[in-house]
């Protein structure tokens, strides 16, 4: 039986603005993330590690499937291989779910239409979607306000955004293992885990960037390991190794023994297995709209 060719991946949709045409794969210092590294590490993860991927992922459809209202057009933006916009699909009530991916290796398996893009750069027409989707992709945007402000912009009046996204806790314990290892062994310390956001900053950056009725909340999701050595494994198959543009490449023999000695020591349960804690924060943010309720001012208190 001849196999059907695969619909091709789509590298533009609507009309681009200006800032698309920028190089992403700028170096400059002012420039958080090395964003070619960013890529590549996701070209790695191509078929490797995706269990917190679509753990948060179903997370997101059970929080979407309480809004009572059908959605038309969807950006899964950040889609990897296309786990959350094949589920959304299978619903039935969507009639396209476009994913959009940095990583070409990883969206060859995404279900089409399929938009090569970066989260940070969104080559969307104003007013083209009345949902957007993504999972654990905008921690990698260095101007995370910016990168809100476009989603808001590219959906609809009364449009729905709902996002994951990895939050400041998250694995609290490598960063401090390699901070006290390389600070003992090396006297200094060099940037080894990527600066996230709080709870707390996400409702006023998603109301600054023009959304309504703002609201965000976290789960944490504990996973354990044999040892350092399989965390960081594991992080590297998933494609959330260290892409910071100041990072430095290696760390030495002695170093990544007292971290992986430290980390056991402090953070292993009763069965000897190290604990790495993901902090979720999940976005939700709607496109404003007429018939949005407007806030009122309540009576004024006097003061004696």
């Amino acid at each position: 039986m001849q196999r059907a060719a695969s619909p091709p991946i789509i590298k533009a949709l609507c009309r681009a603005s200006s800032r698309t045409r920028m190089d992403v794969s700028d170096q400059s210092p002012a420039r958080l993330f090395d964003r070619r590294a960013w890529r590549q590490h996701r070209d790695r993860a191509a078929g490797g590690v995706d269990f917190l991927h679509r753990e948060v992922a179903g997370r997101l459809i059970d929080r979407l499937d309480l809004v009572n209202r059908d959605f038309a057009k969807i950006l899964d933006l950040g889609a990897r291989d296309g786990g959350m916009a094949g589920a959304l699909a299978e619903r039935g009530a969507y009639s396209v779910v476009i994913a959009a991916e940095p990583s070409l290796k990883l969206l060859k398996n995404a279900p089409a239409p399929r938009v090569v893009a970066d989260p940070e750069l969104i080559p969307f027409a104003a007013a083209s979607f009345d949902l957007v989707m993504s999972c654990l992709a905008l921690h990698w945007c260095a101007d995370l306000p910016g990168a809100l402000i476009q989603l808001c912009r590219a959906l609809q009046p009364d449009g729905l955004l709902l996002a994951a996204m990895l939050g400041g806790n998250t694995l609290v314990e490598l960063r401090t293992a390699l901070f006290e290892a390389e600070l003992a062994e090396e006297g200094g310390v060099s940037p080894r885990v990527s600066p996230t956001a709080e709870l707390g900053d996400i409702a006023s950056l998603l109301q600054r960037a023009g959304f309504a009725m703002p609201v965000a909340d976290s789960e944490t999701i504990t996973v354990t390991y044999p040892d350092m050595l399989a965390l960081i494994h594991d992080l590297r198959r998933m494609g959330e190794t260290n892409a910071l543009g100041a990072r430095r490449r290696y760390l030495s023999r002695a170093t990544l023994a007292r971290a992986g000695a430290i980390y056991a020591e402090r953070f292993s349960n009763a069965d000897g297995r190290i604990l790495a804690t993901f902090e979720i924060l999940f976005l939700t943010g709607w496109a404003p709209h007429a018939d949005h309720a407007k806030p009122r001012p309540g009576p004024r208190r006097q003061i004696a």
